[in-house]
């Protein structure tokens, strides 16, 4: 029944009514607040990358509160709301924290950086992709495992070991993760990478790239170059009926470039497709068909932990731009 009622609400808000277009914030503040009782109940069981997404969400319902657009009646009871899940997360987020150092600790020392809302940063401008960067590779296999991605965050995070040296950048890191056509979550981590290496202040992470070919080539260039990518993806997907299976790398996509500063990824019709796959009584988002990651989570009631962490960070992501950029009780959404 939850679920016939998200599919008519957009069926209206496509139909772009002023009164529908002013509800779509309180559907994303709704799935949130059931997704922070969520982790109220799971904090304990919730893995380090699921963690991590509802840090972010953190991060940008912070920054949301702080530059709240509007002061009107409803949007501003809808900013006490979020004032309310804040403090929520806060406390859930606080707990979760401390249970990962204890039941994770290699893990937790390799991510902590992450593991703080202040780590992150919020988009302010907006940019869009552009379909002429997009590969025609058709490449499937991934390029490179979990474990050497890790390993290559870890030298920029400066957390590969005790007091390590922040922002060193291997040939081996810098070939893997500026190497085009690689698929799905290779593909999202190399744009993780550079978002990482942004957030902890490395300014040179192309320094020692001989190649001719990538000379003139920014850290915000390849971003750009993932993004466009990415969202070709997101649009196979969309076009091969968004199965189980691509569920989560889609959604991540989403929460990545949304992230970046990419707005075309932040599409209504999008957040309908992350919203159906939260369980309305429990709160989390749940995957039949999933790629099983390496430290994958699966929680009770078939709730995962990483396709939870990184809805709601993107759902947060929604907020902030439909606050931000598409003033919502005043323009139409799509």
């Amino acid at each position: 029944m939850a679920r016939f009622v998200v599919e008519v609400f957009f069926a209206v808000v496509l139909s772009a009514t002023n009164a529908a277009q002013e509800e779509v914030i309180d559907v994303i503040l709704a799935s949130l607040t059931k997704s922070a009782s969520f982790l109220e109940q799971e904090h304990r069981n919730i893995n380090l990358d699921g963690v991590v997404g509802y840090i972010i969400l953190q991060a940008e319902l912070k920054e949301a509160v702080r530059t709240w657009p509007h002061t009107d009646p409803l949007s501003w009871s809808q900013r006490t709301a979020t004032v309310t899940l804040v403090r929520r997360l806060d406390q859930s987020l606080a707990k979760a924290v401390t249970e990962l150092e204890k039941t994770d600790p290699k893990y937790y020392r390799e991510f902590e950086p992450l593991l703080s809302w202040t780590f992150w940063s919020v988009p302010h401008e907006w940019s869009s992709t552009d379909p002429s960067l997009a590969s025609s590779s058709g490449r499937t296999m991934e390029c490179y495992d979990e474990t050497q991605s890790d390993k290559c965050m870890t030298l920029l995070l400066g957390t590969w070991k005790n007091n390590g040296t922040p922002c060193i950048v291997t040939k081996s890191c810098r070939d893997t993760m500026t190497r085009f056509g690689c698929p799905n979550y290779s593909l999202s981590h190399q744009l993780l990478y550079f978002m990482l290496g942004a957030n902890r202040g490395c300014s040179a992470m192309l320094k020692g790239d001989m190649r001719t070919s990538r000379a003139n080539l920014t850290e915000r260039q390849y971003q750009g170059i993932f993004c466009s990518n990415m969202l070709k993806g997101n649009m196979d997907i969309i076009q091969n009926n968004f199965t189980g299976e691509t569920q989560d790398i889609f959604i991540e996509n989403i929460l990545l470039c949304g992230l970046a500063g990419f707005s075309d990824f932040l599409k209504v019709d999008w957040l309908q497709h992350i919203l159906r796959l939260q369980d309305q009584e429990v709160g989390c988002f749940t995957q039949p068909h999933r790629r099983v990651k390496r430290r994958e989570r699966m929680l009770k009631d078939g709730c995962s932990s990483h396709i939870t962490g990184v809805s709601v960070s993107a759902l947060g992501g929604y907020l902030n731009y439909y606050l931000t950029e598409q003033d919502i009780t005043k323009r139409p959404l799509t």
